[in-house]
């Protein structure tokens, strides 16, 4: 629901009821993962997709019923057998779909998930999807507070607990419990989507280079810094694309923020000048930093290691450095640049080959796509940029 937040806040402030379809389950491959979410307002309008395209118009009509009947549903979605292109996923996977109601009586909290959403502050919503009964009913959960009503203490208490386990590790998924909140039962299956604040993408250097990440970024998903120290180039207008820029030198500004880098955090160093790289580097790679790449070509890669080894940099940290930063692709301009690294940082996510699809076996979705093959050495490496 992040991605169509306003579409949801502007349908909610209306106070009239709508529909919103969340995928809760998937099973082998699909288009689109647990949470992605639809909006269908009463007058048909829609935000937002479930399947990018397969099953939008079968869940369309289910949102309209469910406006009309104020009741929620449950539908699966899979490949049909007898016509590949009936209401199904051609791709030969499997959706499960929660479609509700939504108003304000209904969903008094809703206002408060948005507010926490856009302030990137941690939230989850844990809705009963199946069972004998209270299907629909939700419990939000902060960190330190939870609101709603499940049917029962001990129920309540549990999903608390569990729901903050998964909010913490930004996970979202499926809880099956006992009717009164055993863990050890199955009769109540409750979906938890969690709104973990949105990734953080560092990236130093206010180059021409540096505007096209930051676009890219904010599409994939990462809260986007910019930090330099020349405050003639850090500037909001030369970075639309940015939640922020800082102007600071980029060693003290990490070593500002060093406690909220996680895995999920992408640091981008562009600045291709050893005087800002290599403090700025010394520091990230003693990070829990998931991706730090670094910009240059590759003679001055190789000055740069030996910079960082004489910095005091172990080679085990050095191995973490993916420079030159990106796939390559043939990259030329800072838009393909950046989307060279955005591929990068994609893999780096969720373990693929970088080969063209065509040229591997196995599932696309759910899972890396395996060469048929051994990968030749340097077939995903970097460009050699400036």
């Amino acid at each position: 629901m992040r991605d169509i937040r306003t579409a949801v806040a502007d349908l909610y402030s209306t106070g009239e009821t709508f529909a919103l379809a969340t995928v809760i389950d998937t099973q082998r491959s699909s288009p689109r993962g647990a949470g992605a979410a639809m909006a269908v307002s009463a007058s048909g309008e829609v935000a937002g997709s479930v399947s990018g395209g397969c099953v939008e118009g079968a869940v369309y009509e289910l949102a309209q019923e469910v406006i009309r009947t104020g009741r929620p549903a449950r539908e699966r979605y899979g490949v049909s057998d007898d016509d590949a292109f009936a209401v199904g996923l051609t791709c030969g996977g499997e959706l499960h779909v929660f479609v509700e109601p939504v108003d304000r009586r209904g969903h008094p909290h809703l206002g408060e998930v948005l507010a926490a959403i856009d302030a990137h502050e941690p939230v989850a919503v844990a809705t009963v999807v199946a069972g004998p009964a209270r299907v629909g009913a939700r419990r939000v959960v902060w960190p330190d507070r939870a609101a709603g009503h499940l049917g029962t203490d001990r129920l309540d208490d549990a999903v608390d607990d569990d729901v903050r386990g998964m909010l913490a590790q930004g996970r979202t998924g499926i809880l099956r419990y006992g009717a009164e909140g055993q863990r050890r039962g199955d009769e109540l299956e409750l979906f938890v989507r969690s709104f973990a604040p949105a990734p953080r993408m560092l990236v130093f250097g206010a180059i021409d280079f540096a505007a096209a990440v930051a676009e890219v970024g904010g599409f994939l998903g990462y809260r986007v810094t910019v930090c330099d120290a020349r405050p003639v180039f850090a500037t909001p207008k030369r970075f639309p694309g940015a939640d922020e820029v800082v102007v600071r030198w980029p060693h003290v500004y990490l070593s500002e923020v060093a406690d909220q880098i996680d895995e999920r955090t992408a640091i981008c160093v562009l600045t291709h000048d050893p005087k800002f790289d290599v403090p700025v580097l010394r520091l990230a790679l003693g990070t829990r930093a998931g991706y730090i790449g670094a910009m240059g070509s590759r003679r001055t890669h190789e000055d740069r290691l030996a910079r960082l080894r004489e910095a005091g940099v172990p080679e085990e940290r050095l191995a973490r450095l993916r420079s030159p930063i990106g796939l390559d692709i043939g990259a030329r301009t800072p838009e393909e640049t950046a989307v060279s690294i955005a591929a990068e940082l994609i893999q780096t996510r969720w373990g693929g080959s970088g080969l063209p699809l065509q040229d591997t076996r196995g599932r696309i979705h759910g899972g890396p796509a395996m060469p048929p093959g051994r990968i030749p050495a340097g077939s995903a490496s970097g460009s050699g940029r400036r």
